[in-house]
C-alpha cells in the first residue's frame, strides 16, 4: 500500500516508503495464540452436556478477546507508514481517525539513529530527525534503520558533499 499520488507535489518522487518493523506484531501474536489454545482448551474440557451453546459462548468471547489483543494492534502496524520523498518525509497513522505530519527535509539539520541490542538483532531501530525549531521527530521501529539512515543522509547533504570534493 503505497502513498496515493494525490498527496504529493509535482514532480515529487517517493524514494522509501516504509511500514514499522514486523517486532510491533510479536505480542499480538503472542496474545492470538494464547487465545486459540484456550478456546480450544476450553472447548475439549467442557461437558458435551453443555454443548452446542457453550461451543457458541467459547468462540463468541475468543473473538471478543481477539479484537483488542491482535486486531486492533494489526490494524494500527498496517495503517502507520514513514514515506521519504525527495522534499519530505511524511508520517500517517490511524485506523479511523487519521493523523500525519510532513516534514520538509530542507528543514532537517541533523538524523540520527539508534538501535537497542533487540533492534540490532532484529534489523531495526529510531531514527530521529532534528530541527532547528522543534522537537525532533522520531520515528520508532524503523526496518533496516541504517540503510535508511544513509538514503536520508544522501538526500540531505549528498549535493554538499560532492560540490566540496570538486573543489
Amino acid at each position: 500500500m503505497s502513498l496515493p499520488r494525490k498527496v504529493l507535489g509535482a514532480d515529487e518522487q517517493v524514494i522509501l516508503h516504509l511500514r514499522t518493523h514486523g517486532k510491533a506484531l510479536v505480542g499480538p501474536v503472542l496474545g492470538l495464540v494464547l487465545i486459540v489454545a484456550a478456546a480450544v482448551a476450553l472447548v475439549v474440557l467442557l461437558p458435551d452436556s453443555w454443548s452446542p451453546w457453550s461451543y457458541w459462548a467459547v468462540v463468541v468471547l475468543a473473538v471478543v478477546a481477539l479484537v483488542p489483543v491482535f486486531l486492533l494492534p494489526f490494524l494500527r502496524w498496517r495503517t502507520s507508514t514513514y514515506t521519504i520523498t525527495d522534499r519530505r518525509v511524511i508520517t500517517r497513522r490511524g485506523i479511523v481517525n487519521k493523523s500525519g505530519h510532513d516534514l520538509p527535509l530542507s528543514r532537517i539539520n541533523n538524523i540520527t539513529y539508534e538501535r537497542s541490542l533487540l533492534d540490532r538483532m532484529l534489523g531495526c531501530g529510531t531514527l530521529v530527525l532534528t530541527t532547528a525549531a522543534e522537537a525532533p521527530v522520531t520515528l520508532p521501529d524503523v526496518p533496516d534503520v541504517e540503510s535508511v539512515h544513509v538514503r536520508m543522509t544522501e538526500l540531505l547533504f549528498g549535493d554538499d558533499e560532492r560540490d566540496e570534493r570538486r573543489d
